[in-house]
């Protein structure tokens, strides 16, 4: 989907050409037009999805196994973790994955996955029965600058350590731990407005 006149998937392959790491920056997919897409960005790797891995019900973590598989036979190596990054996250910066990187790699003793979140202060609330809503934290302040920040899985990184990915068939591999980035840079694209919102960020240099 254009996205201010330039693929969505675009903005996440230019971001990745800005960052020094020893990998493959790889596509998976089952589209044509995505393939030709992704082609138009030097560098990039594209593993052909099959179609049992494919569509709306196919979980992620399904691509990227496969993904590994294929890559690793096709180079000859084997990977020491896998970095995903969804192509709903435009505003993603270069030096935000390289941050993401760094603390990976300092907390490796510990923890086997990274994932992005978002401090948010929002008051929650959450439905119970047909028609009755509760707050989900109802001692928090009612001042929104006086509540205890939560954080929000936002999707823009995540990134697994190989055997974990392979063991857990998940990006959380057995022990995660999170990296809080700017709002901005978490905003994910899953409806229309979404759209519109990243649209006039880009337009802005992020800020709006």
């Amino acid at each position: 989907y254009p996205v201010n006149g330039k693929p969505l998937l675009t903005y996440s392959l230019e971001m990745m050409g800005k960052v020094v790491f020893d990998g493959d920056v790889v596509v998976s997919t089952d589209s044509k037009q995505i393939k030709e897409v992704a082609l138009r960005t030097p560098g990039i790797e594209v593993v052909d999805r099959p179609q049992d891995i494919s569509g709306d019900k196919a979980s992620t973590e399904s691509a990227l196994l496969h993904a590994l598989h294929v890559m690793e036979e096709r180079k000859g190596c084997t990977y020491d973790a896998v970095v995903t990054l969804q192509a709903t996250s435009p505003l993603r910066r270069a030096e935000t994955v390289k941050a993401c990187f760094g603390k990976y790699e300092e907390d490796r003793d510990k923890y086997d996955a990274l994932l992005t979140l978002t401090e948010t202060r929002i008051d929650y609330w959450i439905k119970e029965g047909a028609d009755h809503y509760r707050r989900l934290y109802p001692d928090a302040p009612r001042r929104r600058q006086d509540r205890e920040p939560i954080y929000i899985e936002n999707s823009a990184v995540y990134i697994t350590d190989r055997q974990a990915l392979i063991d857990t068939g998940s990006v959380l591999g057995h022990h995660v731990n999170g990296y809080v980035i700017p709002e901005r840079e978490g905003v994910d694209i899953n409806e229309p407005i979404d759209i519109l919102l990243a649209e006039e960020l880009i337009r802005n240099g992020g800020t709006i």
